[in-house]
């Protein structure tokens, strides 16, 4: 497995713990971005370019977080926000942070990585809704651009 993925996966569990956390309401927003960037909750040794990624993945995610949720809004049909899984929603909120704010890395691949990840992680449908707002945020928001 890719550095690249595996620093994914780290993401969409801190993305993950940090939307539980902020439901719960007990701790401060800073001190929860601090705790989750950490990646302590992984037992085993990370790579320094594996840490790198993903808490790059982590505080871009959080920092746009406003600006990712608008696009997820605007582009899922008949979805409120708040009706998604948080699984799903982290996957679409590190995706989109990737897209529009790494243009280094090519959309296709942020694309068919949040697929797997929704396969791996989501829900039955989740492969196949994470595709349709990726392609619909890209269509509208990075090709237009180019």
């Amino acid at each position: 497995m890719g550095h690249r993925r595996k620093a994914r996966e780290y993401a969409l569990q801190g993305l993950y713990m940090h939307e539980l956390r902020m439901r719960e309401g007990s701790v401060s927003s800073e001190a929860l971005r601090k705790d989750v960037t950490s990646l302590e909750w992984v037992d085993v040794e990370i790579s320094p370019d594996i840490r790198e990624f993903a808490v790059t993945l982590i505080m871009g995610a959080l920092t746009n977080r406003d600006a990712i949720d608008t696009l997820i809004d605007r582009h899922s049909r008949n979805w409120k926000l708040e009706r998604l899984s948080i699984v799903d929603k982290s996957i679409l909120r590190l995706s989109i942070f990737e897209m529009v704010y790494l243009p280094e890395i090519p959309v296709a691949v942020t694309i068919n990585e949040g697929i797997e990840l929704g396969k791996i992680y989501g829900g039955e449908g989740s492969g196949q809704f994470i595709n349709g707002i990726l392609d619909a945020v890209n269509k509208s928001e990075i090709e237009t651009k180019e």
